[in-house]
């Protein structure tokens, strides 16, 4: 059994027909039959190194729980993934998968599927009944303000409510989620996921109070707070023309996109759709890959992306060697559903009628010699009704804190986005597990929680 690599090759689950799943907002991945998890988790190597611990910054034991889904333990192999994860369902389906790039398979063949067996561990788990709530046996006395509904700020309280103290979360938004509720299209991520798990933690004890902003006086009555807000800045294009009509922040597309599939009602003068429109997407990470698959979905004409770096490699070079993370060609599923793709592209100007974006000038950028520089004769014209910028967010927000999450005033925490900068979801949940632990020292004296 030991050698079942050899013998089995990676696959994953795949996803809709794009002709169904762009009629919907419903997730695009298909499930994996258990039979095929068991049989990919054999693919492990359970490596006396596993590298995949340190690709993940989670420290998750993947090979343990690989073998225990394997041998059937799927019981056992769920309380091994939540020891060190406290959202496996999200990070289950949109997690970049650190863990498979620095996979040991992965020098000279595919890497495990990693991400679609803890995926398919916990929708094991929901399905079996193995998830249940469980209140901490006793309470400490002590009161935990956390600032914040991302996965970042979900993570530390369910810690710190898993030791004892009594945890009230609060989030400004209407609903509790943040970036996961409001910035993630449910066809990524249906919002069932979250709810799930949210009832869950209220049973457990975690107090939710949404519509709230916080006051910085919040600690005269918490013996200790901490904010996870999260990257709340986005990075604008300060160039000619961007006051005309139709230009917006991805992010706050995004948000009404997600509130319009969970039936929220919005006016006619606020509402942004794609629909017939020639549509620009600027930045050519996930964000502006969701910006991609939503426009499509909302009827437009046509979709462009543009990216100012130039096109990646599709397989590893000396720049990216294993096990580093290896930034090469990404074609997502909202890809694949429909868009030009244009690399090294930088924009200049914003153009328009009546006030309303219709062109963007842009030019080729080389970045041969280590800087970006334009190349002489190669501006060229964009068509466009919307223009959606998703090239990231400014650290304007954030907190500085201390080696042990502290800012300087005493008792005051801040973990995840709103203290490292804008990074991904898996990143936030480690920040906010590793901040539950100095706030329970902080508390207690000790912590019984893992550092990590």
């Amino acid at each position: 059994m030991v050698k079942e690599f050899l013998r089995i090759n990676r696959r994953s689950g795949g996803y809709r027909p794009v002709c169904e799943r762009v009629k919907d907002y419903k997730e695009v991945a298909l499930p994996r039959p258990e039979a095929d998890s068991v049989e990919q988790g054999l693919r492990c190597m359970d490596c006396g190194t596993p590298f995949c611990h340190w690709g993940c910054p989670l420290g998750n034991v993947i090979p343990e729980w690989n073998s225990l889904m394997s041998a059937g333990k799927w019981e056992k192999a769920v309380e091994m993934l939540s020891s060190t994860n406290n959202l496996p369902e999200v990070t289950g389906r949109v997690c970049p998968a650190l863990c498979e790039s620095a996979c040991v398979l992965g020098i000279n063949d595919n890497p495990i599927t990693i991400r679609e067996n803890e995926l398919a561990i916990i929708e094991h788990a929901f399905k079996k009944g193995f998830i249940k709530a469980d209140p901490p046996k006793a309470r400490t006395g002590k009161r935990v303000a956390v600032i914040g509904s991302g996965p970042a700020g979900l993570s530390c309280a369910a810690q710190l409510n898993s030791a004892g103290h009594t945890v009230t979360v609060f989030e400004k938004a209407d609903r509790i989620g943040g970036l996961m509720r409001y910035g993630i299209p449910d066809f990524k991520l249906d919002k069932s996921v979250l709810d799930r798990r949210i009832k869950l933690w209220k049973e457990e004890g975690i107090e939710f109070k949404t519509g709230v902003a916080v006051n910085k006086d919040i600690k005269a009555d918490f013996d200790a707070v901490c904010f996870a807000g999260g990257s709340r800045v986005p990075r604008d294009l300060k160039v000619n023309g961007r006051e005309l009509k139709g230009i917006y922040f991805a992010m706050d597309y995004l948000s009404q996109s997600n509130r319009l599939a969970a039936g929220d009602k919005i006016s006619d003068g606020d509402l942004v759709s794609a629909k017939g429109k020639r549509v620009v997407v600027i930045g050519g990470g996930d964000t502006g890959s969701d910006c991609v698959g939503t426009a499509n979905r909302q009827g437009a004409k046509c979709v462009v992306q543009l990216e100012v770096m130039p096109q990646p490699p599709e397989c590893r070079d000396e720049r990216c060697p294993w096990p580093k993370y290896p930034l090469l060609l990404k074609t997502t599923s909202s890809h694949e559903e429909g868009v030009e793709r244009r690399w090294a592209v930088l924009t200049k100007k914003f153009t328009g009628s009546d006030g309303h974006i219709t062109r963007l000038q842009c030019v080729r950028v080389d970045f041969s010699t280590g800087t970006m520089k334009e190349v002489p004769g190669t501006v060229f014209e964009v068509q466009a009704d919307l223009v959606l910028l998703a090239i990231g967010f400014l650290r304007d927000d954030n907190l500085e804190t201390d080696d042990n999450f502290m800012t300087k005033n005493d008792g005051v925490f801040c973990c995840g986005d709103q203290r490292r900068g804008q990074s991904l979801v898996v990143h936030a949940i480690s920040e906010g597990r590793q901040a539950a632990y100095h706030i329970d020292r902080f508390l207690m004296g000790r912590s019984g929680l893992p550092k990590l």
